[in-house]
């Protein structure tokens, strides 16, 4: 069966970074292709003349694929856009870490070929539906529950699908996806989990009593969190940029979502890698040789060349 032709792709950029010569890549790529750039109109003028401006609804509706311009936020920000409707989203890094782009500028072009040609992977991942108070956030990353001043701490009950679970008093609680494993969550202690797992993690930031230690769940376990002690303020953070109050006596509840946004892989070994090594460099247990088994072979020959040599 051949795979439907790809006629619009949507943009998605940075508030601030530089990405003009990435967004002039995609246009000029476009154009040869017969295909439509668009983008949304809260990011009308971070646009040039030659894409598409649509109401949010609009480009919901006629994307075929998605290019984010940046870094892993918003890579973050797109995903969370789409995730009532998933379509192909391709990163393109602009950013520093960036976990979740896998294209760097350069690339874009080769990328945007593979996109077109459907010869690329799609690597699901799974949000959070956080829901307090009759209102209902997603995040990919994770949800922060902490006080909402500097030195606090906050308490929180924990019940798993109906079955108390003891309590949490900590600075803070991290419910992190596997995604948003190797970030707060990772910081603070809990493991590092992969994108094919569909689970939650829950770890707290500096315990002081109650659970200590990081707990895994599936998908289909719902937690409730309910703030314990009646003159705490808290706060929960979204993804690190919403952010909604949880005061004294608050409930939520939090499940995972899989499959809530595709991320388009071009070469997924490679990216592989590259994490690999991100994670390595952010302090991962790897002895010298070790970190130098994890670099491509090319990259190892050229440092043995180099320093005279096997480093491997």
């Amino acid at each position: 069966m051949t795979a439907p032709r790809l006629a619009t792709v949507g943009v998605v950029v940075h508030p601030t970074k530089d990405v003009d010569a990435s967004l002039t890549t995609l246009r000029e790529w476009a154009a040869g292709q017969d295909v439509e750039v668009v983008a949304r109109q809260a990011e009308v003028a971070r646009v040039p003349a030659g894409v598409t401006v649509l109401a949010e609804a609009d480009f919901l509706a006629r994307v075929d694929a998605v290019v984010s311009l940046g870094g892993d936020g918003t890579m973050l920000g797109a995903m969370r856009l789409l995730i009532g409707r998933p379509v192909p989203v391709l990163g393109v890094n602009h950013g520093n870490v960036g976990f979740l782009v896998e294209v760097s500028p350069a690339e874009l072009a080769g990328a945007l070929d593979r996109l077109a040609e459907h010869r690329f992977v799609v690597e699901p991942h799974a949000c959070i539906e956080f829901e307090q108070d009759g209102a209902t956030v997603m995040a990919f990353n994770d949800v922060v529950v902490g006080a909402d001043v500097p030195g606090g701490s906050v308490e929180l009950d924990l019940e798993v699908e109906g079955t108390r679970f003891g309590y949490y008093r900590c600075d803070a609680l991290v419910l992190a996806t596997p995604t948003g494993s190797t970030a707060y969550n990772y910081a603070a202690g809990g493991p590092v989990i992969s994108p094919a797992a569909d689970v939650m993690a829950l770890t707290p930031v500096a315990p002081m009593s109650g659970v200590s230690h990081s707990i895994v769940l599936p998908a289909g376990d719902t937690v409730r969190l309910h703030q314990a002690r009646a003159d705490d303020q808290a706060l929960a953070r979204v993804d690190g940029v919403a952010t909604t109050p949880f005061p004294p006596g608050a409930v939520a509840t939090a499940r995972l979502r899989p499959e809530a946004a595709q991320v388009v892989r071009i070469d997924p070994d490679r990216h592989a890698q590259r994490s690999r090594i991100k994670l390595s460099l952010l302090d991962l247990p790897l002895r010298r040789e070790q970190l130098a088994e994890l670099l491509p072979s090319d990259v190892r020959e050229d440092l043995a060349h180099l320093r005279g040599r096997k480093v491997f």
